[in-house]
């Protein structure tokens, strides 16, 4: 695929790279007890259970 075809793909692009960025500038209060190397894995697997 080259490009991003339709407005919404690229709306959930950005929304869903606005969010990682959110995850690893610590504004969710997920994954706090993991490893350095490893916040982001934690936080989605605390996402899994809530979702």
């Amino acid at each position: 695929m080259r490009g991003l075809k339709r407005d919404r793909t690229a709306s959930v692009v950005i929304r869903g790279h606005a969010f990682i960025q959110s995850l690893r500038r610590g504004h969710y209060e997920l994954g706090v007890d993991a490893r350095p190397g490893l916040t982001i894995a934690a936080d989605f697997d605390e996402l899994a259970l809530v979702v």
